[in-house]
């Protein structure tokens, strides 16, 4: 699991569909989704990590370019 997409197609696994209109909060909103796959014994620890690795990067890169956005 290396990108975004990825982590998509496996929540889209479990019939978690997730588009809130704003990339930073689709990610955020995936987290909390995975949170609650790995919570209730779904995915294994090692699936879950990977994921949330992707997430968090993607979430920071998401970051940078808003406030570069922002900024000019």
């Amino acid at each position: 699991m290396k990108t975004l997409y990825d982590v998509q197609q496996l929540l889209k696994q479990f019939g978690i569909y997730v588009y809130v209109g704003k990339r930073l909060w689709d990610i955020e909103v995936m987290a909390l989704e995975l949170d609650h796959l790995h919570e209730g014994h779904v995915i294994d620890d090692q699936t879950y990590a990977r994921a949330k690795l992707v997430l968090r990067r993607e979430h920071r890169l998401e970051e940078s370019q808003q406030t570069k956005k922002d900024s000019l």
